[in-house]
């Protein structure tokens, strides 16, 4: 029988290992999920969900991927976008040429042939790492973006490269509204970010994180790094292939294969450097990072009356990435999710029930 002292510690692996073994936690998550799908349809604009919280939402998709690969396994990639991409002209391809596919198979279709992708792009980690294998997944995000730009077939021909979407009908309910294509995102995170949890938590989970802290011994034990690291990539880009399929239908509408440049792909590396890596929450807190500053520098000059030139905002906001990265790296490498779980201890006043 289980014997709850006062305080947060457990007494079994078990109760340990549970989801949020916190029962304050529980509380609070069960509280913000509620209050997402219930109260911020109420209190946000069109404006807030076309250009803060939809954003926010599906790079939150991409950013846990990546953060899987990079710090739970310990593998670096510097081509999310790519895969990211080729969920997005996978789910085009799949509505166009298949138009009767409900867009959740779609979404699951798309996220799968991107986790094959990632595969294929995977493998020089069986024999590389560090320096070397970074090299390898920019050379596919190169790669991706050429073929995009110069296969026309995933563009069905189009003359200019770009394609555009139709609303998504889902069950007779069409995606089309701000709020409609928020609950549609939210609930999409949600399963997402709960399968994440599970998975990490598992023994998948468990071997890639023997791998990251140190591979010879990972391997010494019995796991087998090249699969460990190859389900990595694989589970890394089918986040991906979801949030780029997410991104290009309900967010953009319509696109280019330059969407989901190198740029992207950097933007989610800082987002889990800065929100956290080897933390699901810390992947929320770098892409809210992300989505919110350009909005906020945006703002600033014409709050405080000062006039400043788009050209000089974008390198202000280069800078202030940066620098922030920088500060993380060195004063806590665990970024934004290791100060609020900091703070939550500070702040945790009531003792655990008995």
């Amino acid at each position: 029988m289980l014997y709850r002292e006062n305080g947060q510690f457990k007494t079994t692996y078990r109760a340990d290992q549970q989801m949020l073994p916190i029962l304050q936690d529980r509380f609070f998550v069960i509280a913000l999920v509620a209050a997402a799908f219930l109260v911020v349809p109420l209190i946000a604009s069109d404006y807030w969900f076309r250009a803060l919280i939809v954003p926010f939402l599906i790079l939150a998709i991409a950013a846990i991927g990546l953060n899987i690969l990079v710090g739970y396994c310990g593998q670096i990639s510097l081509g999310q976008a790519a895969f990211m991409a080729v969920g997005a002209y996978a789910a085009y391809n799949f509505t166009v040429r298949v138009p009767e596919l409900n867009f959740l198979l779609v979404l699951l279709l798309s996220g799968t042939i991107s986790a094959l992708a990632g595969m294929v792009f995977g493998l020089p980690s069986l024999r590389i790492k560090g320096l070397y294998l970074a090299v390898a997944t920019l050379a596919a995000q190169f790669f991706i973006d050429w073929l995009f730009i110069r296969v026309k077939w995933f563009t069905n021909n189009s003359p200019s490269g770009s394609v555009s979407t139709s609303p998504i009908e889902l069950f007779g309910w069409t995606v089309d509204s701000p709020v409609d294509k928020y609950w549609f995102v939210l609930g999409v995170v949600v399963v997402m970010t709960v399968a994440a949890k599970n998975l990490v938590r598992s023994a998948v989970g468990r071997s890639w994180m023997a791998i990251r802290d140190m591979d010879v011994a990972a391997e010494v034990i019995g796991i087998r790094a090249g699969w460990a690291k190859l389900t990595a990539f694989a589970v890394c880009s089918f986040y991906a292939g979801v949030a780029g399929a997410l991104w290009g239908f309900i967010h953009l509408g319509a696109w280019e294969p330059l969407a989901f440049n190198i740029n992207v792909s950097f933007n989610l590396l800082f987002m889990i450097i800065i929100g956290g890596m080897g933390s699901l929450l810390g992947s929320f807190f770098g892409a809210a990072f992300i989505v919110v500053l350009p909005l906020i520098l945006n703002q600033l000059p014409g709050w405080v009356g000062i006039e400043i030139s788009t050209a000089l905002l974008s390198h202000i906001e280069f800078m202030i990435f940066g620098a922030l990265i920088v500060f993380f790296l060195i004063v806590e490498p665990h970024g934004l999710a290791r100060l609020w779980a900091i703070g939550k201890e500070k702040l945790r006043l009531w003792p655990f029930p008995h």
